[in-house]
């Protein structure tokens, strides 16, 4: 079953599926934090575009935080599934608990990642998001809600593996979807992996820096 020897090979992999956005000055790779950084800084190293990262927390029910409700963007964009909340009898009280709860850890990530970065501009461009694998989806819909507010040319969601049924459902959300691997049944993402340990703030950190040391460094060559 498992198919990446780690995050860095499933970023390469992926990136071969993305060959057609190399050098493309109006593409930014954009990972969700922080298992699709090591990802994403792949996937930039490799078609020569800039990373940078976009936060976003899954809902996590209340007791079972494994299974997701929905997800929030670090600008507010919510989305939920009402239809689980409703099922699993989750009110309204204990929803705003966890966005609330949710929300805080955002804006520490966000914090911890960007410092001084700035936001980076979407207009016209094309945005590579990324992450690590897609079970229900939540967060790369929210991620695409709340990139759309911000222009895009496009949105292409890009994962090593996901449920071939988030795939399907995603299309009405982003421009294309790109999946090195989607197998029905799914079973947990870490299971397509070999070694799926934590990726930590500070290999956050550093792979960012990296990236922009490469592409500063790439620009001076030129």
């Amino acid at each position: 079953m498992q198919l990446f020897a780690d995050r860095a090979d499933a970023g390469r992999q992926l990136a071969d599926s993305l060959a057609e956005y190399a050098d493309d000055p109006n593409v930014i790779v954009l990972a969700l934090p922080r298992g699709g950084v090591p990802i994403g800084y792949e996937i930039a190293h490799r078609l020569h575009a800039p990373l940078d990262v976009y936060v976003v927390r899954k809902l996590g029910v209340p007791g079972h935080e494994e299974l997701a409700m929905g997800a929030l963007a670090s600008d507010g964009t919510c989305v939920v599934d009402e239809e689980l909340i409703e099922s699993l009898g989750i009110d309204r009280p204990a929803l705003d608990e966890v966005v609330r709860r949710e929300m805080d850890e955002l804006q520490r990530r966000n914090v911890a990642y960007r410092d001084a970065r700035p936001e980076p501009q979407l207009a016209g461009k094309t945005a590579i998001v990324v992450d690590d694998g897609l079970a229900t989806g939540a967060t790369m819909r929210a991620a695409a809600k709340s990139l759309s507010r911000r222009s895009p040319a496009a949105i292409v969601a890009a994962v090593p593996v996901a449920a071939a049924r988030t795939c399907t459902g995603l299309r009405g959300v982003v421009d294309r979807v790109v999946c090195v691997y989607a197998p029905e049944p799914f079973h947990a993402v870490g299971l397509y992996y070999q070694n799926f340990e934590q990726t930590t703030d500070d290999e956050v950190r550093h792979l960012l820096a990296k990236a922009d040391a490469e592409r500063t460094g790439r620009r001076m060559s030129a």
